[in-house]
């Protein structure tokens, strides 16, 4: 498998998710881009917690699975409710998370930006033609990107493409 990249996009309402979710895969089958797994969050205006969706069925068995996504899921939104004894066991699995740019300050970061009445974008992807990405989002609600492991210069000119300062 190519280097994946793995990129969190959050919008500022609670379809922006589903709608650019279903862009990506659009973009997939026109082989614009090579999706390795994907799932949304989508917080509703009054609801208690979030929904999450893994797009699994969209993209075989996934590569990161079930299994990865409610553990993420579980550490970004729900672990906090659970109490301090499940909020321990869980501390040894989000160690294994660290290689892959996954810490603290990434939890903390998706934890204060999701929030009720918006929704995010979590994409591991490869080879995007990243014009031609731009292009098929035009006219939808601008993400934010607030999280990718790409380098410095990467994540720079993914920022500009999408009209980010």
């Amino acid at each position: 498998m190519p280097q994946a990249t793995l990129t969190v996009w959050k919008f500022r309402s609670a379809e922006g998710a589903e709608t650019a979710s279903k862009t990506i895969q659009q973009l997939t089958k026109k082989n614009l881009i090579t999706l390795h797994d994907a799932a949304t969050v989508r917080w509703d205006e009054g609801a208690k917690k979030p929904k999450t969706h893994q797009l699994s069925s969209t993209v075989g068995t996934g590569a990161l699975g079930g299994s990865f996504w409610g553990m993420l899921f579980g550490l970004l939104f729900f672990v906090p409710l659970l109490g301090a004894a499940i909020g321990a066991a869980t501390g040894a699995l989000s160690g294994a998370l660290t290689d892959v740019g996954i810490d603290d300050g990434f939890i903390n970061r998706v934890r204060d930006e999701i929030t009720p009445g918006t929704s995010a974008l979590f994409v591991m992807s490869s080879d995007a033609v990243v014009d031609k990405i731009h292009d098929a989002f035009a006219g939808q609600e601008a993400p934010e990107l607030i999280f990718t492991n790409l380098n410095d210069e990467q994540e720079a000119a993914l920022r500009e493409v999408f009209g980010e300062d």
